[in-house]
């Protein structure tokens, strides 16, 4: 028998497996020319940013736009002004428009973060706008633009830019108090002491400052409807507070130095009917005297500041994760109402009409 041929299988081809270390060839991008990697951190840092701001940081803006405003009040003494007044006088116009300068910088860079929110991260922004606290901090970056118009050392009251500008400022406020308002008239008779918080005088202060920079432009009709809005919901929102009903215990430990606001509210009234009625009369004098009865009395609750102290809030802190707090500005801004109230009552200072 012969025996069959035994076939061979054809050898396999030889594979030549190369491997490349990464880390010695740069990752970049051919086209744009561009470090991938480096692209990608940087857009994840604004992204970042984006999604931790909230309409809570205006407070900081706010404080600094309150204090523009005192310096241009003291850094321009009337004439007839008093000897005492001459001296506050003293302070160099270049300090102010440094203070000016940098409060638009920081008003418009955070205009520019919050508006990239919006348009990014709309779902956030329509959760903040539910909320029915962190609603009432979207008055704030208006609150801040028109205290920086009134403060503005280029645009006279007279001014038709000025007056464009106060209407841009005015309606968004305008549109807030109608979702706000119209939810206390509609939602029910126990709605308003379900959401009713410190942090609600926010609208009411924005109606007040409007109605001043209303009337300080002439406009004393425009200023009275705003005074008379924000003044008949303060007293509602101010009695509703005062029961200390059990929904409106809503607010938390790290936000209460935003119960400053009590003093704002009747300072900012103060001043508001000072610029309509064009003195500082016994109306504007017994708001200023509720605005001080209300300061000594959060003086006299020093378990304000013990829990404060406690709880660590400090520069360190500030807008740290979902809290909406900005503890410097909760306090320091609205304490700049009060000092307003002092100027006006001694006859430091009279709005220019």
């Amino acid at each position: 028998m012969q025996e069959k041929p035994i076939q061979q299988n054809p050898p396999a081809p030889l594979q030549v497996v190369l491997t490349i270390d990464s880390s010695i060839i740069p990752n970049s991008d051919p086209i744009n020319g561009g470090n991938i990697d480096h692209e990608i951190h940087i857009n994840s840092i604004i992204f970042t940013v984006i999604s931790r701001f909230h309409a809570g940081y205006f407070r900081i803006s706010l404080s600094l736009c309150w204090q523009t405003l005192l310096w241009k009040t003291l850094v321009e003494p009337p004439e007839n002004a008093h000897a005492y007044r001459k001296m506050l006088g003293m302070m160099p116009y270049a300090s102010f428009l440094l203070m000016w300068s940098l409060s638009l910088f920081v008003l418009v860079a955070f205009s520019v973060v919050y508006v990239l929110r919006c348009m990014l991260l709309s779902e956030m922004v329509k959760k903040e706008y539910l909320n029915q606290i962190r609603v009432n901090y979207l008055f704030a970056p208006w609150i801040s633009w028109l205290l920086l118009l009134q403060s503005s050392p280029f645009l006279e009251r007279k001014n038709v830019y000025y007056h464009v500008l106060w209407w841009v400022f005015v309606l968004p406020i305008f549109v807030l108090d109608v979702k706000i308002y119209g939810q206390w008239f509609t939602k029910g008779k126990r709605f308003l002491s379900t959401v009713a918080n410190p942090a609600s005088q926010l609208s009411v202060v924005g109606n007040f400052v409007g109605a001043g920079a209303a009337a300080q432009m002439g406009w004393r009709e425009c200023g009275m409807i705003m005074f008379s809005l924000g003044f008949v919901h303060y007293v509602v929102l101010f009695v509703t507070l005062y029961q200390r009903l059990s929904g409106n215990s809503c607010m938390p430990t790290s936000l209460r130095p935003v119960m400053f606001l009590f003093i704002a509210a009747p300072s900012m009234a103060s001043l508001a009917w000072d610029s309509i009625s064009g003195t500082f009369d016994c109306s504007s004098k017994m708001l200023f005297y509720l605005s001080l009865f209300l300061f000594l009395s959060l003086c006299g609750m020093v378990v304000i500041f013990i829990s404060i102290n406690s709880t660590g809030i400090g520069f360190d802190r500030i807008c740290r994760g979902n809290e909406v707090e900005c503890c410097s500005s909760a306090y320091a801004g609205y304490m700049r109402t009060i000092s307003f109230g002092f100027i006006c009552y001694n006859g430091l200072y009279h709005p220019q009409h």
